[in-house]
């Protein structure tokens, strides 16, 4: 049976996604990265980077997010557009998403609820950093509106891995934008609602409950989610 290692962070849950879309038998190993067990000998033989999700299936390993999605899609013939054009689609918005909207995300939410209390600073004592990331953010979810302005999924009219990994981060777009969520991106939070209905997107999001995490944001989370800064604040 395929063994998925999770978190419940929005790049496993894009790939809990897919495998519940699948219809997959799946084994949930838990990495609790608030205790660092990304970091053990044992998950780094898995996944060397020390970053969830990974998957071993049929004794193939493959880690990073859009790589599993890739890798079960293209085994499996689903979710992958055949024709030229949409497959080519479906690969640029997939790298879009990955390479743009998933990394700016992430320090987004870095510098706008972490890096303050790492560095002994109020947050707005980082405005640079923080303006920049959230800038670009808005930038990706613009281009992305626009995209879904004209197409109602990100690689035309077939839904694909492409619309799973975008759900997989804008479905928390509310730790970047507050309250107001996607509201400023209409076309967006249009797909991002319609995928956050499907039976599948509702049993992935439902995967955490089976298991149990640690949620306290405390020193040891720190240290365990961000080595090297805990490390240079020291």
């Amino acid at each position: 049976m395929l063994q998925f290692y999770f978190h419940p962070t929005p790049n496993p849950t894009k790939v809990a996604l897919l495998l519940e879309e699948l219809e997959l038998p799946f084994e949930v190993v838990a990495v609790d990265t608030f205790k660092g067990e990304q970091h053990t000998p044992e998950y780094r033989a898995i996944n060397p980077n020390g970053k969830v999700p990974a998957i071993v299936d049929e004794g193939v390993t493959v880690f990073d997010s859009h790589a599993i999605l890739l890798h079960l899609s293209a085994k499996r013939g689903k979710f992958v557009p055949s024709a030229p054009q949409e497959h080519a689609q479906m690969l640029s918005w997939l790298m879009f998403v990955g390479t743009g909207l998933s990394p700016f995300s992430g320090q987004a939410v870095h510098f706008l609820h972490h890096a303050a209390h790492l560095l002994h600073h109020a947050p707005e004592a980082l405005p640079y950093a923080t303006q920049r990331y959230v800038k670009e953010v808005d930038r990706h979810y613009r281009v992305l509106d626009a995209r879904l302005a004209t197409s109602r999924y990100l690689a035309g009219e077939t839904y694909s891995i492409a619309d799973m990994a975008l759900w997989g981060w804008a479905r928390s777009a509310g730790y970047v934008y507050g309250e107001k969520g996607l509201a400023d991106y209409p076309n967006v939070k249009r797909l991002v609602d319609e995928i956050s209905a499907r039976p599948a997107a509702v049993r992935a999001a439902a995967l955490q409950e089976r298991l149990t995490f640690k949620s306290d944001f405390d020193e040891e989370t720190r240290r365990a989610l961000f080595p090297l800064n805990t490390s240079a604040a020291a």
